[in-house]
């Protein structure tokens, strides 16, 4: 299950051979970690309010007119199928099937301008989950451009760089499925060019499942502690003897054997992954699919301390509604999105750790405002939109109740402030405590500015854009 589940890709295997194989999985990125600077005086409302930041990704691209930014008034080639109701928020209205989000706005800022310029999913989604534009190498297809060791970080991954942990807990984990559909694989995904050291947990597999459980993460009948402790100490004789042959040192081998030891020897993620601990009862609040328990094993992934969970609903672009838009996210999508959402928030608010939590509900881009129909299709649907779409933010200080940012009448532009890709990635980073100029090395130790945009600041002073 982790930390890749493509073809070919590495994993990890933690029964006795698999400890004997972890050295094939390099290292790419070379440069050291600059130290983060501390919080200057001056440091962006908001800054280090965060433990751990819940990041809900809607693959695809969900619409912003049939979801957040509806435009009841628009004409209907516009407006769509749905009807619209109210919220806590005066004035303020949503789709008539988010009815429980609708109930709790008071918690959740709404942000209906966010923007970019990729219109592709692969392109888009490399964009969202690091802040940056993907490489594209000279020559090559911006249609067919998939993950590669030269892309910029994630979230996850970047934040492991910068602030690494030996504890057994990861830095990031992503469940519950890689984005993959055929021979495409969603850039964004993993550590880019810091290499496989600082890739983010990925899970593969059904929270949902009967027979749901986390078996890399079990110790074989009859390894003890000691015993484990035995192996540690074989592996680093095995590791001198390699070193005194070749006259070399493998930094990533004995990177990822600590890593395994201290999975194994630290209880944590273990309990954390006992998903069938949780009672009935509140199971059924998340909701008995896919995407609810996955909420469900991410809020327990937040209360083990794991800093940055990417959860996505369903698989590579669900959201993707060129076709019968409206039965989707009617029949399915929106119920369980509502459902689970409001299960999250309401535990992590009688918990207490809403308070620092930041929780992001966001796609790679929005919808087309105008309805089409795919030739040889019978039902309409929407195409890709990155011009303007809509977002969710809450927890960890930020203000709820309210909504950032106007688009136009047919939420096709924003009409005031817009915020990027960019601009959720230092909103993030801030959020965590990571200062404003912290840098980054490539593999060819060029630095690079981590945060390259602007604290979504208004999320916590409440101004209007």
């Amino acid at each position: 299950m982790l930390p890749f589940p493509k073809s070919g890709a590495p994993r990890y295997h933690l029964d006795r051979r698999g400890f004997l194989r972890m050295g094939t999985m390099g290292v790419i990125g070379t440069a050291v970690p600059r130290s983060f600077a501390q919080a200057s005086p001056k440091s962006p409302e908001g800054f280090g309010k965060a433990k751990s930041v819940l990041i809900v990704m809607l693959s695809g691209g969900p619409s912003q007119l049939d979801m957040l930014d509806p435009k009841p008034d628009a004409p209907a080639e516009v407006r769509g199928d749905f009807s619209t109701i109210g919220t806590t928020i005066p004035g303020v209205r949503v789709c008539e099937h988010l009815p429980l989000f609708a109930k709790q706005t008071d918690r959740w800022s709404i942000v209906r301008t966010l923007a970019h310029r990729e219109h592709n999913h692969l392109l888009a989604t490399h964009v969202a989950l690091t802040g940056r534009p993907t490489p594209v190498p000279r020559g090559g297809s911006d249609l067919d451009r998939v993950e590669t060791r030269n892309d910029f970080p994630n979230f996850a991954a970047a934040l492991d760089y910068v602030r690494p942990r030996n504890d057994g807990v990861p830095t990031g984990v992503s469940l519950p499925n890689y984005l993959i559909e055929g021979p495409l694989t969603w850039p964004g995904q993993h550590a880019g060019f810091l290499g496989a050291k600082h890739d983010p947990w990925q899970i593969q597999g059904n929270p949902n499942a009967a027979d749901f459980r986390m078996q890399a993460l079990a110790m074989r009948e009859g390894i003890t502690p000691v015993r484990l402790e035995s192996r540690r100490e074989l592996l680093e004789a095995l590791n001198q003897g390699r070193r005194t042959l070749t006259g070399t040192d493998s930094d990533s081998f004995r990177d990822q054997q600590n890593i395994a030891f201290n999975l194994l020897t630290s209880g944590k993620m273990t309990e954390a992954f006992e998903i069938s601990q949780e009672s009935d009862a509140t199971r059924d609040r998340y909701g008995r699919n896919q995407f609810g328990q996955s909420l469900l094993l991410s809020r327990r992934m937040v209360e083990a301390g794991v800093p940055i969970v990417q959860a996505t609903m369903g698989i590579v672009q669900t959201w993707d509604t060129h076709t019968d838009n409206w039965g989707k996210l009617k029949d399915r999508l929106l119920p369980q999105l509502d459902q689970g959402l409001a299960a999250l928030t309401d535990d992590l608010t009688e918990s207490g750790l809403m308070d620092q939590t930041m929780v992001i509900v966001m796609g790679e881009f929005g919808r087309t405002p105008r309805v089409s129909t795919l030739p040889g299709q019978t039902l309409p649907g929407r195409d890709h939109w990155a011009h303007a779409y809509s977002g969710l933010f809450a927890g960890a200080g930020v203000r709820g109740g309210q909504v950032l940012g106007t688009t136009d009448a047919q939420a096709a532009y924003p009409v005031t402030q817009s915020w990027s890709p960019a601009d959720v990635c230092s909103t993030i980073f801030n959020a965590l405590g990571i200062d404003h100029d912290v840098r980054i090395n490539d593999r060819l130790n060029r630095p690079h500015d981590l945060l390259n945009g602007i604290p979504i600041t208004s999320l916590y002073t409440g101004q209007k854009a």
